[in-house]
């Protein structure tokens, strides 16, 4: 035995939004056997195997057209218009599980294009979120995941910037600090979450406390890409696993100090069963 000392952060684990949306799923499982569910409920395959298991069908928008007289769970990160008018023609009941904070900006939104505001929106192209708020726009706000992306000299000089929930809040303000050096007048709307962008932070004080780190995230959270690369930065001794048989023994010396954290949509079961692999060897 190496005689590990391991330590679960107390910070990782799902965000308010997801835990929602999951409650929301399992109670309906536990009432009814099944329920329907647009896009993956989380981007953690080892979670919607769980849910799977309990009744939950993952269906894609194409799905959608073609279901009646059903009900379908909205996820977190949210839906654009268009979902719901479907919903309407198609009899279906919809189980809005839309997060709180996502929902508060796509009214924001809606609110900026009623006004014929100019509309920028920092996230990355295809994410689900950022599809739904650039429905509130009729998918005219321009989105953009770099600054590069936009000609500085061709765009309005009158703007109104939002972000994605769960992006970078320093990159944020660097990129409205570049627009205004530019000369662009930007109205500028902090919409990004504080439990997730506060734990940057979090992350780079509990990753420098350990020997080792083991990032636990499933490998379609974007999330999850940033806060591994936050620890990485931190202690160049951590490791990404989506699962606990990823672990290798061979990454641990005698008596260190282990480290496990993961994304906002990475389960607590799931860093416990990671844990408890660890303390095998």
């Amino acid at each position: 035995m190496k005689n590990l000392q391991v330590e679960i952060d107390i910070h990782s684990g799902f965000c308010f939004g997801v835990v929602y949306a999951i409650e929301m799923a399992e109670e309906i499982l536990e009432a009814e056997g099944s329920l329907y569910c647009l896009g993956d409920i989380v981007h953690n395959d080892e979670e919607i195997n769980r849910l799977v298991k309990k009744g939950l069908k993952i269906i894609n928008h194409g799905d959608l057209y073609g279901l009646k007289d059903e009900k379908v769970l909205i996820r977190a990160h949210g839906e654009p218009p268009s979902t719901y008018e479907l919903a309407i023609k198609n009899n279906l009941t919809l189980i809005d599980a839309s997060c709180p904070v996502v929902l508060k900006l796509q009214n924001r939104i809606k609110n900026s294009y009623d006004k014929d505001e100019k509309i920028f929106i920092y996230g990355k192209h295809g994410h689900a979120e950022v599809k739904g708020l650039l429905g509130q726009t009729n998918n005219e706000a321009v989105v953009f995941q770099d600054i590069s992306e936009l000609d500085l000299e061709k765009l309005p000089r009158n703007i109104t910037l939002y972000s994605q929930t769960t992006k970078s809040t320093d990159k944020f303000y660097e990129i409205n600090e570049i627009l205004r050096n530019n000369g662009i007048s930007v109205n500028t709307n902090d919409t990004i979450c504080r439990q997730v962008s506060n734990r940057d932070k979090e992350l780079r004080e509990f990753a420098s406390r350990f020997d080792k780190i083991v990032f636990v995230s499933g490998t379609k959270s974007s999330n999850g890409k940033v806060l591994f690369n936050v620890c990485k930065e931190k202690n160049p001794n951590t490791f990404f696993v989506s699962h606990s048989d990823q672990i290798d023994e061979s990454w641990f010396g005698p008596n260190e100090k282990v480290g496990i954290c993961g994304a906002t949509s990475t389960p607590m079961w799931l860093m416990e069963e990671v844990k408890a692999r660890i303390l095998t060897f």
